[in-house]
């Protein structure tokens, strides 16, 4: 005799995702992101075709706004993150693009909970939504925000920092951009993260806050995968753990 699906097995089947706030089921269609053909942003913002994939990035259940990866888990302080006032006010803040809002209710989650420099990525990722839709003071308050949530986390590791140089250059914080990057520049780093770092030096000199990529920095081809692709180590894995990352020819 056949057995009965379950109710799980069934919702599961039908695309439906329990939110791990609030228990409600919704429709969450599930994200593999293709393998990045184009170089990286020097904020490590993938290239093509990753990078037009942004809205599928993240589920947001639409009973209690709550968004991540996957709203089917969640933290145990995530739900009154959820249901406070300052989540409510984000989420409803109309002068916002919605997707910059998601992004934005992902990263206070993570703030709230103490994953300061997940909640820094996600602030950053608001930022590149921002870019996209041509509101370019939103994007730089946003940089702002992502640098200063990074700052208030664990001591920073290459990568981190060559990402809050971008992030400053491309907000017009040139004097802390500048000194940013003069303090990495002073550790002697290895060659290819020097290279990465005196582009950026040229950047800030000559106050160009555009889009650049990794390529223009180093010989190509130069790719980074996104973040779904592969785990990353929460340790950072030093400068040459980065490199590898980073840098990898394929």
């Amino acid at each position: 005799m056949a057995e009965t699906p379950s109710a799980s097995s069934r919702s599961a089947a039908a695309g439906q995702t329990t939110c791990g706030v609030c228990g409600r089921e919704s429709r969450q269609a599930p994200f593999r992101p293709p393998p990045p053909e184009q170089a990286p942003d020097l904020d490590l913002r993938p290239g093509e075709p990753v990078r037009s994939t942004m809205a599928r990035w993240l589920q947001q259940c639409p009973h209690c706004g709550y968004a991540a990866p996957s709203i089917a888990k969640a933290h145990p302080a995530a739900a009154a993150a959820v249901s406070a006032a300052p989540f409510r006010a984000l989420i409803q803040d109309s002068s916002q693009p919605p997707l910059v809002r998601r992004f934005l209710a992902w990263a206070h989650v993570l703030e709230e909970t103490g994953a300061l420099h997940a909640a820094a990525e996600a602030t950053l990722h608001a930022a590149w939504v921002a870019d996209d839709a041509f509101k370019p003071h939103l994007a730089q308050a946003l940089r702002q925000d992502a640098v200063a949530l990074w700052r208030s986390g664990p001591p920073l590791d290459a990568e981190q920092t060559v990402r809050i140089i971008d992030a400053l250059r491309r907000a017009e914080a040139w004097d802390d951009a500048d000194a940013t990057a003069a303090e990495l520049a002073r550790l002697s780093p290895p060659e290819a993260v020097a290279q990465v770092v005196a582009l950026e030096r040229r950047l800030i000199a000559a106050h160009d806050t555009g889009r650049h990529t990794v390529a223009s920095a180093l010989p190509p081809p130069s790719r980074r995968p996104h973040a779904t692709h592969q785990r990353r180590d929460p340790a950072g894995g030093g400068l040459l753990g980065w490199l590898k990352r980073l840098f990898r020819k394929e």
